[in-house]
């Protein structure tokens, strides 16, 4: 029996996909092109990477490993026949494009973006597999106002997109590994004590002794607040790797109550998940009843070796975002029966009217205008709103 293309079955989707369907469609591209003026208002110039590309290309770039590849799709080149892959993030595209296309561009070079990522598996807190990521690079300076000015546009960008009582959470995740190589602990040991500190199991932590298990319960008491993290931070001794990571984070807040001296700031010493491939701090950006982080960023490098050059950004979600923002103001359809003037229609779209023209005559012009959901139509020369039952 031949199947039914008019079933139901037909618009059923892969899990973590899904349709994006008129008002909210729009509000999302608004929301997008709102971030993008806003980034360009910062000197940022857009770049738009491939949906896809070689598959070695896409692992070479900063957080990108042989492991992560098992969250990307991947497929064969006809016409290559090497193996592409599709962008799971975007921020190594822009790092490829910095060190290649831009290589003799003037640093500090100044890079937004904005596009469709595809994973193969979700998380609990994203569970989405396909969303829009949108951010900036500053490439070329390891100077603390990098960090300053990367905070205050990720700031901004969400201000300008109505999203206020923003807090931020900062991280070192180079911390924890500086303190363990600086007591001299095997890579076994060293995996344990991150990963507990991570995942704040204070049980794993109980049980170490010695220095590594004061410091490390004191690590995991300092999570929260900036100014209580960072006086437990200060009674600790730290290998002199370790405490310069920490000084640094100790003068980036000290700069951030400068400029942003209202900002809510936390600290987690131990978190890593994520920032995997940064060199320096890193941060998420959060606003409190919104699932998951806003977006996050930090420092990283861009190269490899005696080439590489430090770069500091972030990355917004747009899911996450899209829950975060004001509700859409309703748009203002008005129907326009069949037979309207042109010059009226345009008039019309310049008072901000949404045009939904009749291409017909009808026998009620209102109840035809009610059908298609407009909220006003064009009657007797004017502009009449419809009442709603």
């Amino acid at each position: 029996m031949p199947k039914d293309t008019d079933s139901d079955d037909s618009a059923l989707l892969p899990e973590g996909l899904h349709d994006t369907l008129a008002s909210e469609a729009e509000y999302q591209a608004e929301i997008v092109e709102k971030l993008r003026q806003c980034f360009a208002s910062y000197g940022y110039e857009r770049v738009v990477p491939p949906l896809v590309e070689f598959e070695e290309s896409l692992l070479c770039g900063p957080g990108h490993n042989k492991s992560r590849s098992r969250n990307m799709f991947r497929l064969m080149d006809p016409a290559s026949q090497r193996m592409m892959a599709v962008r799971n993030d975007m921020t190594g595209q822009v790092a490829r494009i910095a060190r290649t296309r831009l290589k003799h561009s003037p640093r500090p070079l100044r890079l937004s973006y904005s596009g469709d990522v595809l994973r193969v598996r979700g998380s609990q807190l994203r569970p989405e597999r396909e969303f829009k990521q949108a951010g900036v690079e500053l490439i070329g300076s390891d100077s603390l106002e990098a960090y300053v000015e990367i905070i205050l546009l990720a700031l901004d960008v969400l201000a300008t997109v109505g999203i206020k009582d923003v807090s931020i959470d900062l991280t070192m995740p180079r911390l924890v590994p500086a303190i363990c190589r600086g007591l001299g602990l095997d890579e076994d040991r060293a995996a344990l004590i991150r990963h507990a500190l991570d995942s704040k199991n204070i049980g794993d932590l109980e049980n170490l002794s010695g220095e590594i298990g004061a410091i490390s319960r004191a690590l995991l008491s300092a999570a929260g607040a900036a100014d209580k993290a960072m006086a437990i931070i200060a009674d600790l001794a730290l290998p002199d790797d370790a405490r310069n990571i920490c000084d640094e984070l100790a003068r980036l807040l000290a700069r951030l109550k400068e400029v942003a001296p209202d900002l809510p700031v936390t600290v987690d010493p131990g978190e890593y998940s994520g920032f995997e491939f940064q060199t320096g701090i890193g941060f998420c950006l959060f606003v409190r009843g919104v699932r998951g982080e806003l977006g996050r960023g930090g420092r990283y490098l861009v190269g490899h070796e005696a080439e590489a050059e430090p770069a500091t950004g972030f990355s917004l979600y747009l899911d996450s975002l899209m829950r975060a923002v004001p509700e859409m103001a309703a748009i203002n359809y008005i129907y326009c029966p069949f037979g309207i003037g042109l010059a009226t229609l345009g008039e019309l779209r310049v008072q901000g009217y949404r045009t939904v023209c009749g291409l017909e005559a009808v026998a009620d012009e209102r109840a035809e205008a009610a059908r298609l959901n407009c909220r006003y139509m064009w009657q007797a020369d004017r502009i009449s709103k419809i009442l709603r039952g």
